[in-house]
């Protein structure tokens, strides 16, 4: 770690064409906040949807090209993947400098051994979406949704978005809690990982939680989205900060 630099946690940004306040924001955190840290872990759903490597748009190439010029600059940056943006890949990789990281990393942070995911396979209460998440992540279909042309994996990710819309409309109406964790899935993450903290995002409800799992305490620590605002976790020597940023 960089002596005096945070170590900085972010997620659920969802960058978008539609959304250019969203971006700038990122740029601008880039080049100023990130680039005096000691690294950066990005924690799924930086895009609101990533259609594969080959995508030319225009604003993700902007984004591309201030990862990379972050990470030329010594900042380590990592990444691990959401449901939004599953299929980044080697390429994505190669052109920012990031190093994608399985679901799950396991860190030593500041002597703290810190857990590292993007929190949808907390949310086992909601099958449906546990389902989805099992077909889209599998190897094979992966290998087959990036062979398909631009145009048609274009057409699929926006049937796909208004799937997930849907889907979280009827949630957030019915049954508003599923769409949060499953206490018991996070002690048993706890106790299988023997994590002293876990970091996540995707439930959009930034908090710190304690965790009692036998008599010992843990944190959970949600990160925010950046709908309304920026949100991010800094952790030094002296502990770490939920904080938001103002747009």
């Amino acid at each position: 770690m960089s002596e005096g630099r945070p170590t900085l946690f972010i997620s659920d940004l969802h960058l978008d064409g539609e959304r250019p306040d969203i971006t700038a924001q990122f740029l601008e955190f880039l080049d100023r906040e990130a680039r005096q840290s000691a690294g950066l872990y990005i924690l799924g759903d930086l895009f609101e949807a990533w259609i594969g490597d080959d995508d030319p748009d225009a604003d993700k190439r902007r984004v591309i090209d201030a990862l990379k010029s972050l990470t030329s600059s010594g900042v380590p940056v990592y990444f691990i993947h959401g449901n939004r943006d599953f299929l980044i890949g080697r390429r994505f990789a190669k052109e920012t400098g990031v190093k994608l990281l399985p679901d799950g990393t396991l860190i030593e942070l500041y002597g703290q051994r810190v857990l590292l995911m993007h929190g949808d396979t907390l949310c086992i209460d909601d099958p449906d979406y546990q389902r989805l998440r099992r077909i889209v992540r599998n190897p094979f279909v992966q290998f087959v949704l990036r062979r398909l042309s631009l145009g048609r994996r274009q057409k699929l990710a926006a049937r796909m978005r208004a799937g997930s819309k849907k889907h979280i409309e009827s949630k957030d109406r019915t049954a508003p809690q599923i769409m949060d964790v499953n206490q018991g899935a996070v002690w048993r993450t706890f106790e299988q990982e023997h994590a002293d903290a876990i970091v996540h995002g995707h439930t959009h409800r930034p908090a710190v939680h304690d965790v009692s799992v036998g008599d010992q305490v843990f944190k959970r620590i949600v990160l925010g989205d950046w709908y309304e605002q920026g949100s991010v976790l800094r952790w030094d020597e002296r502990g770490f900060e939920l904080a938001g940023l103002r747009r």
